[in-house]
């Protein structure tokens, strides 16, 4: 069938059923506003969600450096009556899941880690203000001892996500921070703090609000390589952590499901 063919196509569905759609939705909004049924999350007891992810742009901060987003506008709504755009990315762009795979020779990809873990307790640790002093700050294990202290056993199946304030500068420079050496200076998940998760408790998931579980100065990797191939996943560039507790919320992963995949751009949410 011709590309014509299937635009006339698709307009004349739209306009014969533009009405219906129009009145089941008036219907619908009715229904729920009479229902006044609570959404399913805030029914288990959640007051609120926050949106724990990044708006992702052809501008957004690489850990390369180059642009890794890119979109193509193929169908338009004033020549066909529909807004269709082919999308080009690198999967660790933007607010991003890094999956075992991404780290190892054969860990799981992002589409064969269970959604059992996707679903998880969320843990903040906050170095806001040691990374205001100094870029390279991490966190350590006096960090997560301290976390303990004041909130308990780490829970199982968590998300630990270091809270350093970075998400402040990603429209800026300073997100990716390149020094007079030519390297990146932002905070990150020091090797020891990670260890420590791997050996003392069950968490699922490490966060980042920075471009990197690795702080910025790292040259090898060592926390990706720690984490990753033990079966866990890593969430880069995450937004929004100054509205979490230090404990209490669940944090939900929308991670992408394509074969094969190391990780991949991914909405996340909090319900608090």
């Amino acid at each position: 069938m011709c590309n014509a063919c299937i635009i006339d196509s698709v307009r004349e569905r739209m306009l014969s059923r533009r009405q219906f759609f129009k009145g089941a939705a008036l219907t619908a909004a009715a229904g729920f506003a009479a229902s006044a049924v609570a959404p399913p999350a805030l029914a288990q007891g959640a007051a609120r969600v926050e949106d724990m992810t990044h708006e992702l742009h052809e501008g957004f901060p690489t850990f390369f450096g180059e642009q890794q987003f890119f979109k193509d506008q193929k169908f338009n709504w004033n020549e066909h009556k529909f807004n269709l755009f082919e999308l080009r990315v690198n999967e660790h762009t933007g607010t991003h899941m890094d999956a075992p795979l991404h780290f190892s020779e054969n860990g799981q990809s992002i589409a064969e880690l269970p959604v059992g873990a996707l679903v998880t307790p969320l843990c903040v640790v906050d170095i806001r203000a040691r990374a205001a002093e100094n870029a390279d700050a991490q966190v350590t294990v006096d960090d997560l001892k301290a976390w303990i202290a004041a909130n308990g056993p780490i829970p199982d199946n968590a998300c630990v996500a270091m809270n350093s304030g970075w998400a402040a500068h990603v429209a800026s420079d300073k997100f990716r921070n390149v020094g007079s050496d030519q390297k990146m200076h932002f905070p990150g998940f020091h090797i020891e703090a990670a260890q420590m998760l791997l050996e003392e408790s069950s968490a699922a998931g490490m966060a980042v609000d920075t471009l990197s579980l690795d702080y910025g100065i790292s040259g090898d990797f060592a926390v990706h390589y720690a984490w990753l191939p033990a079966g866990r996943w890593g969430l880069e560039n995450i937004a929004n952590l100054d509205a979490m507790p230090a404990a209490g919320a669940t944090l939900v992963v929308g991670a992408p499901k394509h074969r094969g995949g190391t990780g991949g751009p991914a909405r996340v949410f909090a319900m608090v």
